[in-house]
């Protein structure tokens, strides 16, 4: 299927699955030292935080709410109330700063140079570079986050071998990707914003994730649904698909996504699979 990167160039990229263990992925994506330019959107809201247009206010609203449900969920799933936290890709820093304010002791990655910046400058977050990962000491950290992450590394195996190696025993790795065996995925085809190419890498269904898993000997604990993405990505999907919002199919598409996966929630739009070692 060829999907069209409507965020930056406009360029067209092929997206392929295993036949196997049903991970799809991007062909030809480009490599680590050219990719930087496709993110260089100012509607990339990860980086930018910019609050202009209905879709990135609704965006705004839901993150705030969000912020302590998965502080909730690290707090249950860990039965700690402070610990150590690696927060992988932090974005503008908003959960990292969340989770500091909150009494966990921090390490916040993230790859844009411009982007650390903003989060020094708006929480005082000294965020390292994402290099610095295989850098850090091992066995130190009661969890870690990739929110919306893993879905834009080149090196997946390299990536979760060092999570393990960085994790206590005890500890919990908590990732967050879309789900291309959502409603919202099936109906929009191309046009499913999630794909997000080519600045998404892999993209992941319940059951790569567990192959995926078990080649690091890791473990799914549970799978929780992030309710609110199905209405944020078939907003934006609507505008991929026609050129203009359509505020009202979109959500109306992200509602009947939720209530089929209210019935299996491994079809939502998005979500959170807690691992242990």
């Amino acid at each position: 299927m060829a999907i069209r990167d409507h965020s930056v160039t406009g360029e067209t990229f092929q997206l392929w699955e295993c036949r196997d263990c049903t991970l799809r992925f991007t062909q030809d994506v480009p490599d680590t030292s050219s990719i930087g330019r496709y993110y260089q959107s100012a509607a990339y809201i990860s980086h930018t935080n910019t609050r202009a247009g209905f879709i990135n206010k609704l965006y705004h609203i839901v993150r705030n709410r969000t912020l302590g449900q998965k502080k909730k969920l690290i707090c249950g799933s860990t039965g700690l109330q402070t610990g150590k936290l690696l927060d992988i890709g932090a974005g503008a820093g908003a959960f990292a700063a969340y989770m500091k304010n909150a009494g966990w002791q921090v390490t916040a990655l993230e790859p844009d140079a411009s982007t650390r910046k903003k989060a020094l400058e708006e929480y005082r977050l000294n965020m390292l570079p994402a290099e610095s990962l295989f850098e850090l000491d091992s066995a130190q950290f009661d969890a870690i986050t990739l929110w919306h992450v893993l879905e834009h590394v080149h090196d997946l195996h390299g990536y979760l071998a060092q999570l393990k190696k960085l994790l206590k025993p005890s500890g919990f790795i908590y990732i967050a990707v879309p789900n291309y065996t959502s409603y919202d995925a099936a109906k929009y085809a191309a046009d499913w914003a999630a794909y997000d190419m080519p600045i998404h890498l892999y993209h992941f269904s319940p059951k790569a994730m567990n192959k995926l898993l078990g080649i690091h000997q890791l473990r799914l604990k549970e799978m929780r649904p992030m309710w609110f993405d199905s209405f944020y990505v078939s907003l934006l999907s609507e505008k991929y698909r026609t050129g203009k919002q359509q505020l009202l199919k979109g959500f109306m598409s992200g509602l009947v996504s939720n209530v089929k996966a209210s019935t299996d929630k491994s079809r939502c739009s998005s979500l959170i699979y807690v691992v242990r070692p």
